[in-house]
């Protein structure tokens, strides 16, 4: 199994920028791809971005492309996303997600249901 720990979030104006951190432990070895997902009060958990691990393939949702960059650092088993230019509507509880093995679907990276460990997730607020 792998355990996850987001840091980074908090309070940042439209516009600025913030940088959240998910750090793994366990069966690191085993995983696959990590990722981010979001989910603003009274909505549905949806994908940011996800990063295999090994070949350091990136997919992002649309509504990032061009602002958010997500990256890892194989050594440190720890995830990162680099959130620039934000918008109010970036507002949501940040998690990170793993899953192991390789899956073949073409979008198996937008679905929650995809990533069997989870993190507990950080707050990121984005004032007006």
């Amino acid at each position: 199994q792998v355990q996850l720990v987001e840091s980074g979030g908090g309070l940042v104006q439209a516009g600025g920028s913030l940088r959240l951190s998910c750090a793994a432990s366990g069966r690191t070895f085993s995983t696959y791809a990590m990722g981010w997902f979001r989910q603003a009060p009274g909505k549905e958990r949806e994908f940011v971005s996800t990063i295999t691990w090994s070949g350091g393939n990136t997919y992002y949702a649309d509504s990032v492309k061009g602002r958010f960059t997500i990256s890892k650092d194989n050594a440190k088993n720890t995830l990162y996303l680099q959130m620039n230019s934000l918008k109010v509507e970036d507002t949501a509880v940040y998690s990170c997600a793993a899953v192991w093995g390789r899956p073949y679907s073409s979008d198996w990276y937008l679905y929650s249901y995809m990533y069997p460990f989870w993190g507990q997730g950080t707050q990121v607020t984005v004032s007006s």
